[in-house]
């Protein structure tokens, strides 16, 4: 029931023969949801977005992201990013960390600008061509636009999902948006059972090397193997399931809380600088003149 129950023992007598015998019972005191002082956990590498709700993380995301799909500008994206790198780097994560925990949003930026760098909308004057491949000055703009835009947009969402405990996120669905518990608590139960997937396989592995089972043909075996672990995986998960509904998580009635998840300032602070972030953005954009709505043919 969490770190604040303690166990003390108690003696009761008990008749029998001649003489007089005692019992010890454990008594177990649980501290109440409201009271308890849980450690504290590391939820992000940045001191001011570990204080937010794990619920407003995902809020602040949507703000970030959403309004960049609608535009597809150098200005807009660049501006978007660089006040997004500012602001973190103040939070406490560093532009070397950034770029260190986001890599693969990197590489995909790079792909992303490859492509319509080479295959992109063909405008103004004529770079460099070969065969189906042509290079044009607007097809050069539109992969830098693509390039900052995939940045400006994953960049915040990878950053913002770092340390993300699951069961705070769970918590704070069902208590802040009342989501269906039976819904989230599957979905959790779900995501924790899924990391001893890799677990399981090399068990199995090494159980059917055992065996000289595992001698034969690589595909055949990985086949073998694999329907081994989609018969593990069904069995564990009706187990969990029975569990989970002896635990009352399948009816209808109110439940308690082992963990509260409430909204501070600081979470309507943060969900405002997410909406001004884009918001700054689009309205450098616009009154540049180089604003583009991103569904609209260059």
């Amino acid at each position: 029931m969490g770190n604040d129950s303690s166990t003390s023992a108690i003696s009761l007598p008990l008749a029998g023969g001649g003489a007089e015998r005692r019992r010890v019972v454990d008594r177990v005191v649980v501290t109440p949801p409201s009271a308890r002082k849980e450690p504290a956990r590391p939820a992000s590498p940045s001191w001011f977005i570990a204080k937010v709700n794990p619920v407003t993380r995902i809020i602040g995301a949507l703000l970030l992201c959403i309004p960049m799909f609608v535009s597809l500008d150098v200005v807009s994206a660049s501006v978007a990013l660089g006040l997004e790198v500012a602001l973190l780097w103040i939070g406490g994560v560093d532009p070397i960390r950034i770029c260190r925990s986001t890599w693969p949003v990197w590489i995909a930026a790079v792909g992303g600008f490859i492509s319509v760098l080479l295959y992109g909308r063909t405008s103004g004057e004529i770079l460099w061509t070969a065969g189906w491949i042509v290079v044009s000055e607007g097809s050069v703009y539109l992969a830098c636009a693509t390039f900052l835009r995939v940045l400006a947009i994953a960049v915040p969402g990878v950053v913002l999902a770092l340390g993300l405990d699951p069961t705070d996120l769970a918590d704070g669905l069902v208590q802040i948006l009342h989501l269906s518990p039976r819904f989230v608590y599957g979905g959790l139960a779900g995501m924790r059972m899924f990391t001893l997937l890799q677990d399981d396989w090399r068990a199995l592995g090494l159980s059917r090397r055992s065996r000289g089972l595992g001698d034969g043909n690589a595909i055949q075996r990985a086949f073998s193997q694999a329907f081994g672990l989609l018969v593990l995986s069904i069995r564990r998960a009706t187990k969990l399931a029975t569990a989970m509904e002896a635990r009352g998580f399948g009816g209808e009635g109110p439940r308690s809380a082992a963990r509260v998840s409430r909204l501070h300032p600081i979470d309507a602070v943060f969900c405002a600088i997410c909406f001004v972030i884009p918001f700054i953005a689009l309205g450098v954009a616009v009154a540049t003149g180089n604003w583009h709505f991103s569904f609209q043919g260059a």
